[in-house]
């Protein structure tokens, strides 16, 4: 784990632009893929491309089609900066092929991005370690009416119905018990789990963290009932406030919690953690995501630019962790 002091000196000095013996580092950006987030995947990778090449690297542009990393085959990448969201981008797949293939790759490793992928591994985790997460229950099928009763009995008058294994709020619905039925029966499609919370009324918060250190705090304040896929993606229906006006302590409350969800899940160079905080004041840690959204105006180069870090500044960062993870001899181009 790369340990840093300040997200500030260190994003924005790094440690210099690495090199081959004779050349600069070559970086394949893997986007597209074979996810529900194809789309939001093609709009991060061709950020990534143009951060990359503005930071001086050569970079391949790599759209996948398909669950394979065949497109690397003859392409000479020292690194993979893994752009994909969702299924085979963000389930560990693509890292332990990556792995297999000795590439040296941005993020976490097969088993982090597999366990945070999945929420209620996620859940289970957060539990033993002690980070604060909400209360929930989990069915691999549609609930019956004695099980909705049950739901209700539990959870509260709304709810949250989340597949276990989706990103970018696809499949997610808050309801009452009058629309519960639809909105198991649309989340279960997806990954044939579903996971169900109680609705938390408060202020939603989201906490970057790169390599070791928390990014400033953003508060998502969506036009929206919450924030789901369109308020997420479609330009004007979220605000946002990079370092929001918090009681005392809240703030440190945040960021400890989203540094712990980082540790427990063991995730590795990058991550977003979303948090909600209620109307008393406590904290719930909703999800980590291992490789969020990486468009200019997303939301971890939101905050990296607050501490003065740009967009290629914080891409070129995230290559040189990658590389700093292998040996010598591990490391594609280390014998030129």
């Amino acid at each position: 784990m790369v340990k840093t002091t300040s997200p500030t000196a260190d994003l924005v000095s790094g440690k210099g632009l690495y090199m081959t013996k004779d050349r600069r580092i070559t970086v394949a950006v893997l986007m597209g893929g074979v996810s529900s987030e194809r789309e939001v995947s093609l709009h991060s990778g061709q950020g990534v491309v143009n951060a990359l090449r503005a930071a001086g690297f050569e970079v391949i542009p790599c759209v996948l089609d398909t669950a394979d990393i065949s497109c690397l085959d003859a392409s000479g990448a020292d690194v993979a900066f893994i752009a994909l969201h969702g299924e085979f981008g963000e389930d560990g797949r693509i890292q332990a092929l990556l792995e297999e293939a000795a590439i040296p790759y941005i993020g976490s490793g097969p088993r982090a991005s597999a366990d945070a992928l999945d929420k209620l591994i996620t859940k289970h985790k957060f539990l033993a370690a002690g980070v604060p997460t909400a209360p929930f229950l989990v069915f691999d099928h549609a609930p019956d009416a004695a099980e909705t009763k049950s739901v209700f009995d539990k959870l509260g008058p709304r709810v949250v119905v989340k597949p276990v294994a989706q990103g970018s709020s696809i499949g997610v619905s808050i309801v009452s018990r009058d629309g519960f039925a639809d909105a198991a029966e649309d989340a279960i499609r997806f990954d044939g789990r579903i996971i169900i919370e109680p609705f938390i009324k408060g202020r939603e918060f989201t906490v970057g963290v790169i390599g070791d250190e928390a990014l400033p705090i953003i508060e998502l304040k969506p036009h929206r009932d919450f924030f789901d896929y369109t308020a997420k993606y479609q330009y004007g229906e979220t605000d946002y406030i990079v370092n929001p006006d918090l009681p005392a302590g809240v703030a440190e409350n945040i960021t400890k919690a989203a540094l712990d969800a980082f540790h427990c899940l063991a995730c590795r160079d990058l991550a977003r953690i979303d948090i909600m905080i209620d109307e008393a004041g406590d904290c719930f840690v909703l999800e980590a995501n291992t490789i969020p959204g990486f468009t200019e105006t997303s939301l971890v180069p939101m905050a990296a630019k607050a501490v003065g870090c740009d967009f290629p500044q914080l891409c070129r960062r995230l290559v040189e962790m990658a590389l700093e993870h292998c040996t010598a001899a591990s490391s594609p181009g280390s014998a030129d």
